[in-house]
């Protein structure tokens, strides 16, 4: 196999070529009823407008690492493409030596050292985060304005806490055809994004084999046999 430049083009550029406009990541939070879709473009123009945004206002080069501390979420999914696209090594720790950091405004303390920071609200709207400290970004604001197209991928020998892009899409290929996951499947999963043993088995395992994830937060027991019904689920993880 062919080295790829970097974990985001080896996600994406499969399922760009071979489905552009077929949902990608159906996102769901029972506590708050939100529900919003995504196609491989959708989610493709997010990254890339995550990627610029690291690269032109924090100014952030290959090799960089950007502390990730977000909870399983649509938005999550275009903070880590972006991130990987622009050639960065994510942590999803409280890491002081990062150079960057976007998380949820409740876990400002634990970046409160990390030079460049960026708040994620997750708000379904897109409202910004309110009462920011000054010096800290507000992402929904900042993004919107970057270009959906990423022009030049990064190359990145590492890419999630200290792994590199190829031991991250082996160990991902392995856990879809452990958990049976093909590129057919629509895969509904309750299971969160903590660690990066997480992240690898529950969204870049179904990615990596152009699969369709449908994600649930809050998951409210009673809905989710109906949505598996209404989603077409063929696959579950952690349900």
């Amino acid at each position: 196999m062919d080295p790829v430049p970097n974990l985001a083009s080896a996600l994406l550029d499969p399922i760009l070529a071979a489905d552009p406009a077929g949902p990608r990541i159906t996102y769901y939070d029972d506590a708050t009823g939100e529900r919003i879709e995504l196609s491989a473009i959708t989610l493709a123009n997010w990254a890339a407008k995550t990627a610029n945004f690291l690269c032109d206002e924090f100014a952030l080069m290959p090799g960089a690492r950007v502390s990730v501390l977000l909870p399983a979420h649509w938005q999550t999914a275009a903070v880590l493409l972006g991130a990987w696209w622009a050639g960065l090594e994510v942590t999803l720790d409280a890491d002081p030596d990062a150079d960057s950091a976007l998380v949820t405004a409740d876990r400002l303390a634990d970046v409160a050292d990390v030079p460049e920071v960026a708040v994620l609200s997750l708000d379904a709207f897109g409202r910004p985060a309110p009462d920011l400290p000054v010096g800290v970004t507000d992402y929904a604001t900042a993004v919107r304005v970057h270009g959906d197209q990423f022009d030049t991928p990064a190359s990145a020998s590492v890419a999630l806490d200290g792994r590199s892009t190829e031991e991250v899409l082996s160990t991902a290929r392995a856990l879809a055809a452990e958990q049976k996951v093909s590129g057919s499947d629509r895969v509904l999963s309750t299971r969160p994004w903590t660690t990066a043993d997480d992240v690898i088995a529950d969204l870049v395992s179904v990615l990596a084999v152009g699969a369709s994830l449908v994600q649930v937060s809050n998951p409210d027991e009673a809905a989710l046999a109906r949505r598996i019904d209404t989603e077409k689920v063929t696959a579950q993880l952690g349900v």
